[in-house]
């Protein structure tokens, strides 16, 4: 199960990796992929809702009652999670408007897509060092096992949907070198 959640970190860090690019392009002045941005991000947020926050809630669940001391490191991930989807969420609406060919300063639109990278590559970070060893320290394989059939199925087969779901993303991701890392 551990192995399965660092290679999720790995597939975010590469799909983080690629909408900086974009951000990149922005911030130069040019115009990006608007299109793949909006893929981006709604693959970031259905990830997020299908896969993130189950497993942060049942981490979350089972590590009150084996590790008490470990409220602190979950109530704060859990804040991060919920300020982290704002800012998607912002992002996202800000991207409908610019589909919509509504003005928008795209130097402040540039701007919150960098902030938001920043902050999701530090909630990951945190992720790994905060979380990762909470769960290595205090579950045992059975909770492992029940943890990984309690996720969304979907989890599984992530990619496969993202080559379906989000072809251009697809795309972008097999042409990025595999050594990315958030």
């Amino acid at each position: 199960m551990l192995k399965q959640l660092r290679q999720d970190h790995a597939n975010m860090a590469r799909i983080l990796h690629v909408l900086q690019l974009k951000q990149k392009t922005l911030a130069r002045g040019e115009r990006p992929n608007f299109q793949l941005i909006r893929e981006v991000v709604d693959y970031i947020l259905d990830y997020m809702a299908g896969f993130t926050l189950p497993l942060e809630e049942i981490c979350t669940e089972r590590l009150k009652s084996v590790a008490p001391e470990s409220e602190a490191v979950t109530a704060q991930l859990s804040g991060d999670y919920r300020k982290l989807k704002a800012r998607l969420s912002r992002l996202s609406r800000d991207i409908d408007m610019i589909l919509m060919d509504v003005a928008i300063p795209m130097d402040k639109f540039a701007e919150d897509l960098h902030d938001y990278l920043d902050s999701h590559r530090t909630y990951l970070r945190d992720e790994r060092e905060q979380l990762f060893p909470l769960i290595d320290n205090h579950f045992t394989d059975e909770d492992l096992e029940r943890l990984a059939s309690a996720l969304p199925p979907k989890a599984a087969s992530e990619l496969e949907r993202l080559q379906a779901a989000y072809p251009e993303l697809y795309a972008e991701l097999r042409e990025e070198p595999d050594s990315i890392s958030a």
